[in-house]
């Protein structure tokens, strides 16, 4: 739409149009007639905003047909009261604000050597036409809802490609979303060789560091890194005697049970380390509720 100057200009060049009408025209535009009677704006008021209206046409246009020339992407025009006239002011989309939430909930969400997919998993997704899933999503539905309120946090394990990792990303989103809390879920394997890889650069008690402090830890695939003395007693009891001694949420995800994993970190050296394993385990079940996770191999 022109704007009235322009129109007002085109008089003596041949293009004669009153004045009068182009007022009438753009009062008669739906929502400018709405916002005037809804606005209860007088026969003065509503003269002192013709400009304004005119303005706010054009920018709406704009905005609705994805123009170019639109400068405030993601915020609409809409008309405002303003000491006595209207006025134009712009406010956020749907789009906009469904956008900016997401982006603050995966802000919260560090995933450490998994794929950035998994940030897109939620509960609500989760599919439970297993009935060997319906402990695992009651416990971490219950967990989410009580938060920061817990007992325990939770050790699934399972076959290959039930579903572990995909229910404790979405834990991990549902904590975000609903509770504002920071989760860093890591691919425990591929943490471990990233830790033996810090060593000569003297990184190792920064990388653990960072690991066992998190609000809300997911040590994932626990069991398939390469056993060791060292990764057992000097990476993973650090983590764990922190998150035991500051009761700080702790998930694990692992093909072996309980009992396979205990008898893993004993294998960790030729001979015996059933002790040092044993230590392990114990903060483990200090921190974690062993459920065992069932169904079909979705990969």
């Amino acid at each position: 739409m022109e704007s009235v100057g322009q129109t007002l200009s085109q008089k003596g060049r041949g293009r004669q149009m009153d004045y009068e009408a182009l007022v009438q025209q753009i009062l008669s535009d739906p929502d400018v007639a709405a916002f005037i009677r809804d606005a209860h704006l007088t026969e003065a008021e509503v003269r002192r905003s013709v400009s304004k209206f005119n303005q706010y046409i054009s920018e709406r246009n704009r905005f609705v047909l994805g123009d170019e020339s639109y400068i405030a992407k993601g915020y609409k025009p809409i008309l405002v009261k303003n000491e006595g006239y209207a006025d134009v002011s712009y406010e956020e989309t749907p789009e906009l604000i469904a956008a900016q939430k997401e982006a603050a909930i995966n802000s919260r969400l560090h995933l450490i050597n998994l794929p950035t997919s998994l940030k897109t998993a939620s509960l609500k997704q989760v599919d439970l036409d297993d009935v060997g899933r319906y402990q695992a999503f009651e416990f971490l539905t219950t967990f989410v809802a009580n938060y920061p309120n817990f007992k325990k946090s939770l050790y699934l394990y399972g076959d290959f490609g039930v579903g572990k990792s995909y229910m404790m990303a979405a834990l991990a989103h549902d904590l975000s979303e609903k509770r504002k809390a920071s989760t860093t879920l890591l691919h425990y394997p591929s943490f471990v060789l990233d830790v033996k890889n810090a060593i000569g650069e003297g990184l190792v008690k920064e990388k653990v560091d960072e690991v066992k402090k998190a609000e809300v830890l997911i040590l994932d695939d626990i069991g398939a890194e390469q056993a060791s003395a060292w990764t057992r007693d000097e990476i993973l009891q650090v983590i764990l005697q922190h998150r035991m001694q500051e009761n700080l949420p702790t998930f694990f995800t692992s093909n072996f049970s309980m009992d396979d994993l205990e008898r893993h970190f004993a294998a960790a050296k030729k001979g015996d380390e059933t002790w040092q394993a044993k230590r392990v385990m114990e903060r483990i079940k200090y921190l974690a509720e062993e459920v065992r996770l069932e169904g079909e191999n979705r990969r």
